[in-house]
């Protein structure tokens, strides 16, 4: 069992408890979160709280996650190796590389972020839940990038409130199929489970969870282009099924078209020019390259940058290259 605890800000005064968790939880769906409300384990100032409670500033929230059965052990620390970028008494911040699990789930054990921080800082085991010790944010295993995890309960706290009242801010890019028409955009539509595949997340009509991700052109690249990626919300693979939904998937991407023709119409040169990509990047083209937040002890501003990765940087070399000699044959 692990216990997340919450305090409802000035800002969250008047919110209903079910859509202040949402907020402050993006990682857990609102069925579940629904659920263990009505199973009593959601407590506002001590008492069982109800989904439509609306809250006061300065009550305390508690949550109680019972871990899943096959979870349900602690876990070992694990030597894998961590970039870390910045640490100190009451954080870090690291550069996941791609390939990486941030924490133990659906067939994945071990070998996972969550177990290298038990071998990096023994301190975190239990900040935030047995199985997400320090973890406040998630990147998916293919994304590669910075992150910052809690390295003690209060310091975990005011991120998880932080992050809720988006007062971190996060910067990707992201290499997309086709060229967007304009040189930047807002794209909103909720998110929730795909009613037809059900291992996909997709922009929804009913039942999703409200979602904002704004982008800009960074570079054109023939059939592609590379853009900068900023999240008002932290919906589970949102960048992937935005960018999706609009026509314009990350290359490489699996799940969302990503690794089809894209923004390529077909010839020979560009089947060619897209096996060259897919070969340079076998993973979806998202990198975190942008991380800032006030630090959540002493207040004061925290601004970090990561390069792209190799294989990143490889796949813009291909399409840069095809783009500067009309390989592709889209108007640039």
């Amino acid at each position: 069992m692990s216990r997340l605890e919450l305090r409802v800000p000035e800002a969250g005064a008047g919110e209903r408890l079910d859509r202040f968790l949402a907020a402050a939880q993006p990682d857990l769906s609102r069925s579940r979160l629904q659920a263990l409300i009505r199973a009593g384990r959601v407590t506002v100032s001590g008492r069982p709280g109800r989904a439509s409670r609306r809250l006061r500033a300065g009550e305390r929230v508690l949550v109680e996650l019972p871990e899943p059965r096959e979870r349900a052990a602690a876990l070992a620390p694990e030597a894998i190796p961590l970039a870390v970028v910045h640490e100190d008494e009451h954080l870090l911040v690291l550069d996941k590389p791609a390939g990486l699990v941030v924490h133990p789930g659906a067939g994945v054990a071990t070998g996972t972020l969550a177990h290298a921080l038990l071998h990096h800082a023994p301190q975190v085991a239990g900040v935030g839940g047995a199985t997400r010790p320090g973890i406040v944010h998630r990147l998916d295993k293919q994304t590669s990038g910075l992150m910052v995890v809690a390295k003690t309960p209060a310091a975990h706290r005011a991120l998880v409130e932080l992050l809720r009242t988006r007062a971190v801010r996060r910067r990707y890019l992201a290499i997309v199929w086709g060229l967007p028409r304009a040189a930047s955009g807002t794209i909103e539509g909720p998110i929730g489970r795909d009613p037809r595949r059900r291992q996909r997340m997709a922009v929804v009509r009913r039942g999703g969870k409200p979602a904002r991700t704004r982008w800009r052109v960074r570079e054109r690249l023939g059939g592609a282009a590379l853009l900068e990626v900023a999240l008002d919300t932290g919906r589970t693979h949102q960048i992937r099924v935005h960018l999706a939904h609009v026509g314009h998937p990350v290359v490489g991407d699996p799940l969302y078209g990503g690794r089809g023709r894209g923004g390529l119409s077909g010839t020979a040169g560009e089947r060619s020019l897209r096996a060259a990509v897919l070969e340079a990047l076998p993973r979806q083209a998202l990198h975190a390259a942008g991380l800032d937040f006030p630090h959540p002890v002493t207040g004061a501003a925290m601004s970090f940058t990561s390069p792209p990765p190799e294989d990143f940087e490889r796949a813009l070399e291909s399409l840069r290259a095809s783009a500067a000699g009309g390989a592709a044959g889209v108007p640039r």
